[in-house]
């Protein structure tokens, strides 16, 4: 079973060598643009790429205004500092998801509390969300919604796209609105992805993007804001270490962050971005693929939800159980495909096992099965 899926991997990459899980693609722009950036001497956070990538990037995903930082990490602990999340706060989000999410949360000195995943979404859901809401909180006169424990603030909600599948946007919108919690998309991983034909990181008050080297684009490392003009001027003063506009004096009115990406990444970013559609049906292609061919072989592939467009940054299978998961992952890891299981459920972490949760049988049913295989964008067929 396990050789056929190997072999098809193979077929698709037309490769007999070792094949990653995502690898960047660069057939476009990135050597020139990067070069105008070390002949500009404008290589560090202040250049012409880093005011377009921020424009293009709004004129792509519909957001009124886009702040790029380092990391997608960096982005999303800005925009939970914009949300309001501060010391002693909750923040409701998933177990399911990477690291970085709770890290953020942690940097405001805030704490998460863990909600149960979809199946079909592999995000928050928004029924968990509500059952664990009505069993532990109240909204008080001051329209703050509090733990009724001990009255902790639970002051925002981050629901992940996973792999580039939109979440349930409709019902934690709707949730989130009832009970007075600010929601903050983390849509690190689904740049190009929309649900029911909206860009996602668009419908919370902000999201945040990463384009780490193994996203759908690339800047080599960085991040964006995605807001309103207000929380993007905002955004953009916080990155730049709260600097008031000066000709020469350096005027810090506020704790800053060295946040902001420099120009050398945007280039790669403006250029990479030029090419996003072409990388997104090329992989829609590889996923259709992917999805056709895997029940030949016992494997549940993951899909898209219905009324949305995922990017298909990463292309997962759901196996019978966690021994088939482990058997698939070693037999083709050992033939030089890569494949990867998703991520340990965060309270399962030292830092984070402390932490408030609900019920979490959905994510604990998937941890057990989720095997990522290789996704990166397949060359083109050669011209005969």
């Amino acid at each position: 079973m396990f050789n056929r899926l190997i072999q098809f991997v193979r077929d698709e990459y037309r490769s007999n060598e070792f094949i990653p899980l995502h690898a960047p693609t660069f057939a476009g722009n990135e050597r020139a643009y990067v070069n105008q950036t070390i002949d500009s001497t404008f290589v560090s956070s202040v250049g012409e790429f880093v005011d377009r990538f921020e424009r293009d990037m709004c004129a792509y995903t519909g957001s009124p205004s886009a702040v790029a930082t380092m990391n997608g990490t960096a982005a999303l602990h800005i925009a939970l500092k914009l949300a309001g999340v501060r010391a002693g706060d909750l923040v409701v989000t998933q177990a399911l998801t990477f690291v970085a999410t709770c890290n953020a949360i942690a940097y405001c000195g805030a704490e998460p509390v863990f909600i149960d995943v979809e199946q079909r979404t592999l995000g928050l859901s928004a029924k968990a969300l509500e059952t664990w809401l009505a069993d532990n909180a109240r909204v008080d006169s001051d329209g703050l919604c509090r733990t009724t424990l001990d009255a902790k603030v639970i002051r925002a909600c981050v629901p992940m796209h996973t792999f580039g599948h939109p979440a349930d946007l409709d019902g934690l919108v709707d949730v989130c609105q009832r009970w007075c919690i600010t929601l903050v998309e983390d849509a690190a991983e689904s740049l190009g992805s929309y649900y029911k034909g909206r860009h996602t990181g668009t419908f919370g008050l902000i999201g945040t993007l990463s384009f780490n080297g193994n996203k759908v684009i690339t800047t080599g490392g960085g991040g964006m804001v995605l807001a309103d003009e207000g929380i993007g001027t905002r955004a953009k003063y916080l990155t730049t270490t709260a600097k008031r506009p000066h000709p020469y004096e350096y005027v810090h009115d506020e704790v800053g962050y060295n946040y902001r990406l420099p120009n050398l990444n945007a280039a790669l970013g403006c250029a990479q971005l030029e090419q996003l559609e072409g990388f997104i049906a090329a992989k829609r292609v590889l996923a259709a693929h992917y999805i056709e061919f895997l029940p030949q072989v016992g494997l549940t592939p993951i899909v898209e939800p219905d009324d949305c467009r995922s990017n298909y940054w990463l292309n997962g299978v759901i196996c019978e159980d966690a021994a088939q998961r482990e058997a698939l992952i070693d037999a083709t890891n050992a033939a030089g495909v890569m494949t990867r299981p998703i991520w340990r459920l965060m309270h399962t972490l030292p830092a984070y096992e402390q932490a408030r949760r609900g019920s979490l049988v959905e994510s604990e049913w998937l941890e057990a099965r989720v095997v990522n295989l290789p996704s990166s964008v397949p060359a083109p067929e050669p011209v005969v």
